[in-house]
């Protein structure tokens, strides 16, 4: 399944590293949940990662909304950005939520079918 074509679709995340929790190799914090999606593959060999926005506890696992793809254009590792199914967030606060790790990266926003057809 192309990343892309998760936008709009309900799963489910696994955490782990979940909000708070820090990174086992650069020990800086995470600022959001994030997790993976079971039984998926990535292009870097793992399961899909998954940022969970708008929660701000730190979860286990969580079932929400697909609402954009953080493709790294200088990395293989795109991030699904998933929330709860009443939730609507702007780039520039996605930008701002994932930015703990993002900042690193080079990276557009996908939203669907009208990114690609620009």
């Amino acid at each position: 399944m192309n990343n892309i074509s998760y936008i709009g679709k309900v799963v489910e995340v696994k955490m782990d590293r979940p909000l708070g929790s820090k990174h086992p190799k650069h020990g800086w914090t995470y600022g959001t949940n994030y997790g993976f999606i079971p039984g998926t593959m990535a292009p870097d060999g793992e399961e899909l990662d998954a940022y969970v926005l708008e929660v701000n506890e730190p979860l286990d696992t969580f079932k929400g909304k697909v609402i954009a793809v953080i493709h790294r254009t200088n990395d293989d590792d795109d991030k699904l950005v998933v929330v709860p199914e009443d939730v609507e967030l702007l780039d520039e606060e996605i930008r701002k939520q994932t930015h703990y790790q993002e900042q690193w990266f080079e990276s557009v926003i996908l939203r669907g079918k009208t990114d690609t057809d620009k």
